[in-house]
C-alpha cells in the first residue's frame, strides 16, 4: 500500500468513526482498521505534520478542513463504487472490500461517468 493509499484509509476511517462515535482516540482507530496502537500513533503523527488531523490535549483526533475534504471524496467514492458493485450481483462484503481498493486509484473521470450513470438508472 502507498503513502497515499494509507493516508486516505486512516482520514476514512476517522471520518466514518467521528459519524458513528463522536469523539475518536488513536485506540477506536486501532482497533476499526486491526492494527496495532504503535503504528497508529505513528500515521496519526505523519497526518498531523501533514496537517490532516488534529489531536488535542484530550487525545481526540480531529480532521482539519483539508483532512475531511480528503476522506469525504474517498467515503463517497466506497459508498458509490460499493453500490455499484452490489448493484450487479456482487456481495455486499465482497463489494465492499473491493471498493476499498478501487476508490483509491479510480480517476476522477471514471467516477464520476460512474456516480453520473449510478443516478440516471436510479431515477
Amino acid at each position: 500500500m502507498d503513502k497515499k493509499e494509507s493516508s486516505e484509509m486512516y482520514l476514512e476511517t476517522i471520518l466514518v468513526l467521528t459519524k458513528s462515535i463522536g469523539n475518536v482516540r488513536s485506540l477506536d482507530i486501532a482497533r476499526e482498521m486491526g492494527y496495532s496502537k504503535p503504528s497508529v500513533s505513528s500515521a496519526m503523527s505523519k497526518l498531523r505534520n501533514e496537517r490532516y488531523v488534529e489531536v488535542g490535549e484530550n487525545g481526540y483526533v480531529r480532521l482539519t478542513n483539508s483532512g475531511r475534504e480528503i476522506a469525504e471524496k474517498v467515503y463517497e467514492r466506497h459508498t458509490i463504487i460499493s453500490a455499484v458493485l452490489e448493484k450487479i450481483g456482487v456481495n455486499p462484503k465482497t463489494a465492499a472490500e473491493d471498493a476499498c481498493r478501487i476508490e483509491h486509484v479510480i480517476s476522477d473521470e471514471s467516477f464520476l461517468a460512474i456516480k453520473d450513470r449510478l443516478y440516471k438508472v436510479s431515477k
